[in-house]
């Protein structure tokens, strides 16, 4: 049984109830017991965006890591992207994928089909056959170039009655980029990548959105453009969402570092965009904000801005991150974060909403962000050092404990 004295229960998507005594029924070697205000009760996150990596590529990160480390988050559910090896496109590459989550996973973890064979843009994948195990379709990490497939995988989604999850990239564009085409790139002689080569492919897939009347999303907005792209997309009553994630909410290239830590894509970009990121998030426009945790080997990250692979991990720190720079200077309120990571991504890709799913949070903590404690394999942040004032110390999935701080303060 795990005992809760006095404590603020968030999961009620109204408003929370303050303070509250619970008793949950939650098998445990022993009663446990946490007391005090500085607890909040929050429903089980969701992310509907993270690399975990497996199968094919394991030294980067397992199921069985990533999912521990998104327990420690506060995640109960995420959703896996299809760049493994073997892509998910056919049910028999789909099916070593769900073998894998089926033994090592301890939340939920709930895979995507890819759009294309070998996420190669060019040949439908056998969307129809693996439709019923799939939480959507995408071929993230890539985007599709040619738009007459991106119309067809549409029509097929459509019928099938799954969203189009979109990896926005016009690789016309890049001319070899790596960071974003700004101030930084050009004073510390980098090759840059413009924001048009996000907002020109969201654009050309709006355009079919509107042709097709798929259920459109579109990963990791990144730039002022695409912001306003959607923004009138919505206005105009199609069928589109979207979401970020905390390092474009958070930091702009202003801050970038010669480090491979600070490399992902999209790259972090002006001060500008990052501006009407918050606004996007505070207008609703930005429907959700995701990891797009990405781990890779110590090794690979060790090679700078030009040669570290793109991607950084963000499963453990995001909560924390959000809830101390944008919350607690009240940017955005603790209900409109709670939708954001928790409600907004099960209401828009189906996902259950579980009363044996939830997460306890200290909100009255202060601690610094290290990498060495990471429960994922993935150790390159950009937020190394960031002092952080939320911490998670429970997440129960499906009525068990996934993951316990053995530090946390309880009675």
């Amino acid at each position: 049984m795990i005992l809760l004295r006095g404590v603020t229960d968030y999961r009620n998507n109204q408003r929370p109830t303050r303070p509250v005594d619970l008793s949950l029924p939650v098998p445990t070697p022993a009663d446990l017991t946490f007391c005090g205000e500085q607890f909040a009760l929050l429903p089980g996150l969701a992310d509907v965006h993270v690399h975990l990596r497996e199968p094919g590529f394991s030294y980067k990160e397992t199921i069985r890591d990533g999912s521990r480390a998104a327990a420690r988050g506060g995640f109960t559910a995420v959703c896996a992207m299809p760049n493994l090896n073997p892509v998910p496109d056919c049910r028999e590459n789909l099916e070593k994928e769900l073998a894998l989550i089926e033994r090592d996973a301890v939340i939920d973890v709930l895979p995507y089909g890819a759009l294309t064979k070998g996420e190669g843009g060019v040949e439908l994948a056998e969307m129809e056959e693996i439709a019923p195990r799939v939480v959507a379709f995408s071929d993230d990490g890539r985007g599709v170039q040619d738009g007459s497939v991106m119309r067809e995988a549409m029509k097929r989604a459509k019928a099938l009655g799954k969203v189009v999850v979109a990896h926005c990239e016009d690789n016309s564009l890049l001319c070899g980029g790596y960071i974003h085409d700004g101030v930084y790139c050009k004073e510390h002689g980098h090759k840059g990548i413009p924001s048009a080569s996000e907002w020109k492919a969201v654009e050309r897939d709006l355009a079919l959105v509107r042709e097709t009347g798929c259920a459109y999303h579109v990963c990791h907005v990144s730039a002022k453009e695409t912001v306003e792209l959607i923004r009138r997309a919505k206005a105009e009553g199609l069928n589109v969402t979207c979401e970020t994630a905390p390092h474009y909410l958070l930091l702009d290239d202003s801050l970038l570092q010669e480090d491979g830590r600070f490399k992902m894509n999209p790259p972090i970009r002006d001060k500008s965009d990052r501006d009407a990121l918050i606004e996007g998030v505070k207008d609703g426009t930005i429907d959700m904000i995701v990891t797009d945790h990405a781990p890779h080997a110590a090794e690979e990250k060790s090679r700078g801005l030009a040669g570290s692979p793109m991607g950084i991990v963000g499963l453990e720190t995001s909560f924390p991150l959000l809830y101390t720079y944008l919350v607690l200077p009240g940017v955005i309120t603790l209900q409109k974060l709670i939708d954001l990571t928790a409600y907004a991504p099960r209401r828009r890709f189906g996902l259950p909403v579980r009363d044996d799913d939830f997460t306890l949070f200290d909100l009255g903590t202060s601690e610094r962000i290290d990498p060495a404690d990471f429960l994922s394999k993935g150790k390159s942040t950009p937020f190394t050092g960031w002092e952080v004032r939320a911490k998670c110390v429970l997440t129960v999935s499906c009525g068990r404990i996934a993951y316990l701080d053995a530090k946390a303060r309880t009675e």
